[in-house]
């Protein structure tokens, strides 16, 4: 203790610079305290929700009709290409034979040199006839030779009787000579082989008749080819087709196989539509009667009227359409593709005045079966992943909905919703859930 007080009066200093920091301290403390009580508390706004303005419509169920939709592109029905079926140069061609043209029914497309045709034609003729010539002389001589070969088997059994007879005589009443009889005999033998020659003769006759038949049909197969040839060297339309590519000349070296036009029939034209399964299977009317026959469903597919579209000029260029057939079903994307076919008279019927031509991108509207006890709505209103806004006590909600069917300017729902329910029909994007909403318009959606 002693120490200690001896230590602190040798170091006075520091007892003062303690008294000194806390001087100091003490002092800023007090200057802070002056400058806070100088501050003045900032004013307290009064916080108000903004309301969102938004339109809405009270929903009902019902009955609605509804119109599948589907786009493809306009083809003639029958297009065909046509090759030289013979080789040679052309000597002739339409006038009219321009891509774009329209060539009537039976005309003359192209002529191709025909003369070393007509030389075949007219050799193969006259092997025909060479032929059945032949043929007419085997027959004539076969029935010459038969009449001669009963003449030498009667001279056959008369020289046989004459040896017979003279060989009895000379070895039982020693009348004659055996010098007579050796003639006899050898009378006897040159009678039988004449008989046997022209016997052998008559057997070949049929053999070679039926040989020379074979080689006649064989030459009027060649004749039929080259009249064949001969006809094919002019070629025409057999109906009225337009041109569709051309890539002929007169005085240009054909051959048979390469493709030289491509003609389309336009008194048909159809559409490939791509559907998706489900929609088709659910809305479009199929024939019931066709099940008993075992056909497949996507196969009964009833035929019935449907509009298209121009998609260039989709309010002025409509065209009246029969829906057809089922063209294919595709199991990997779950697509059913029917064929929608325009006759001549329903493509000119449009009310631009511009036929339907092909090439033309078009939209199809197809009638499907009408959706009972279904809420139609905006399509705008229904967001991609299938959820509504409603307005409930000025409140604005979220709910999710089953979609039945939905087409460019209206959504069905099948669920989701009840008859009077407020729904919110104005676009919004990420509106916050429970936003007071100020409702400015609300019509009733039937």
């Amino acid at each position: 203790m002693i120490k200690a007080c001896r230590l602190k009066a040798k170091n006075p200093t520091v007892l003062f610079r303690i008294v000194v920091s806390a001087a100091v301290i003490l002092f800023g403390l007090v200057i802070m305290m002056v400058f806070a009580s100088l501050k003045k508390p900032p004013k307290q706004k009064e916080i108000r929700e903004r309301a969102l303005s938004v339109a809405t419509a009270i929903v009902q169920a019902g009955e609605y009709p509804v119109m599948i939709a589907g786009f493809g592109e306009v083809r003639s029905l029958n297009v065909v290409s046509i090759s030289p079926e013979v080789t040679g140069r052309v000597i002739e061609v339409h006038p009219r034979l321009e891509q774009g043209e329209v060539i009537q029914a039976d005309a003359v497309l192209f002529r191709i040199d025909s003369t070393k045709h007509e030389a075949a034609r007219d050799e193969a003729r006259a092997q025909v006839l060479t032929q059945e010539t032949g043929i007419h002389r085997w027959e004539e001589q076969l029935r010459i030779d038969r009449n001669r070969l009963a003449a030498l088997d009667r001279n056959e059994t008369l020289a046989k009787e004459e040896f017979e007879r003279v060989k009895r005589l000379f070895e039982n009443d020693q009348v004659g000579t055996r010098s007579g009889v050796e003639a006899t005999e050898r009378a006897y033998n040159n009678a039988r082989d004449q008989a046997a020659l022209l016997r052998r003769a008559v057997d070949l006759y049929p053999v070679e008749i039926q040989e020379a038949k074979s080689v006649l049909v064989a030459s009027r197969a060649r004749l039929s080819r080259a009249t064949y040839d001969l006809e094919r060297c002019t070629v025409s339309v057999p109906f009225s087709a337009r041109v569709k590519q051309v890539n002929l000349e007169a005085g240009q070296l054909v051959s048979v196989g390469s493709p030289v036009l491509t003609l389309a029939d336009d008194s048909i034209l159809e559409l490939h539509v791509p559907l998706d399964s489900r929609d088709a299977r659910s809305l479009l009317t199929f024939d019931a009667h066709a099940s008993d026959t075992g056909t497949a469903w996507f196969q009964q597919l009833a035929q019935q009227p449907c509009t298209v579209r121009w998609t260039e000029a989709r309010e002025t260029h409509t065209w009246p359409a029969q829906l057809h057939r089922v063209v294919r079903f595709e199991a990997e994307t779950r697509t059913l593709t029917v064929a929608v076919r325009v006759s001549a008279e329903q493509a000119r019927a449009g009310d631009a005045g511009l036929p339907l031509t092909e090439g033309m991108f078009c939209s199809v509207s197809i009638p499907g079966r009408p959706l009972e006890n279904v809420i139609q709505v905006p399509r705008s209103a229904v967001s991609f992943d299938n959820h509504v806004f409603v307005a409930i006590s000025n409140r604005l909600y979220t709910v999710p909905v089953e979609v039945a069917y939905a087409d460019a300017e209206h959504a069905y729902l099948s669920a989701g919703l009840a008859a009077g329910d407020e729904l919110i029909v104005t676009r919004l994007t990420h509106p916050l859930e429970n936003a007071l909403l100020s409702i400015t318009a609300a019509d009733s959606e039937e």
